[in-house]
């Protein structure tokens, strides 16, 4: 019975994530994310008491927790500002290509219109970005005017801005330039080249494929 709940649950998150990515929270119902899902309405109250459970689920599920990338930003065998950088990639590509992430981030700038409260997605990305950059920084990877935890107040919002207006105006296929474009100006800031993509490339199939050598990005 608890693994049966557990392939309900799961169903229905996805189901419900989908849905959001698609058309938004405001135009999802419950019967929509029950018809999607083929479970019952009743399955959706039982397990998450209704539309802002489920809403606020599937935020925690991915976009305000990213469970699957603590390993990537933890891995001190990889200098700091590799790993940063890396990770930005892992998540535009996530926000590609995951629905409960997409859908995560389509709930967070809706969350106005929803009933519940919607977790805070900033306080561990900025935690992250603040111990890399402060890393980065013991080692004389950055300039010794950067200031790790204010840097990272301001990265990580125009990161998000970044992919939001992209998206937006863009599509998502064009993540992978704007964020290359982004960090070579933003690296310039930090220590003065753009060498730090070149050896995120050489690490990394997944960022290798998005992010272009620095002569064809310039």
């Amino acid at each position: 019975m608890q693994e049966r709940a557990k392939a309900t649950r799961r169903s229905l998150l996805e189901a419900a994530a989908q849905l959001f990515a698609e058309q938004g929270y405001a135009a999802t119902s419950v019967n929509d994310i029950s018809a999607k899902s083929g479970r019952t309405s009743g399955a959706v109250y039982f397990h998450y008491t209704g539309k802002e459970g489920i809403a606020v689920a599937v935020v925690e599920d991915r976009f305000a927790t990213w469970p699957q990338l603590a390993a990537r930003y933890g891995d001190d065998t990889v200098p700091p500002l590799e790993r940063l950088v890396a990770l930005s990639y892992d998540i535009a590509h996530a926000l590609t290509r995951d629905p409960v992430t997409r859908a995560g981030a389509r709930l967070w700038t809706e969350r106005t219109v929803i009933k519940a409260h919607v977790p805070d997605p900033f306080a561990l990305w900025t935690a992250a970005t603040t111990r890399l950059l402060a890393q980065a920084r013991l080692a004389g990877h950055v300039n010794e005017g950067v200031r790790p935890a204010r840097t990272a107040r301001t990265l990580v919002p125009a990161f998000f801005g970044l992919c939001t207006l992209t998206e937006a105006i863009e599509g998502t296929t064009a993540f992978p330039d704007r964020l290359t474009d982004w960090w070579h100006l933003t690296l310039r800031g930090f220590v003065g080249d753009c060498d730090v993509l070149a050896r995120v490339e050489a690490r990394s199939p997944a960022a290798g494929r998005q992010a272009p050598a620095l002569g064809d990005a310039l």
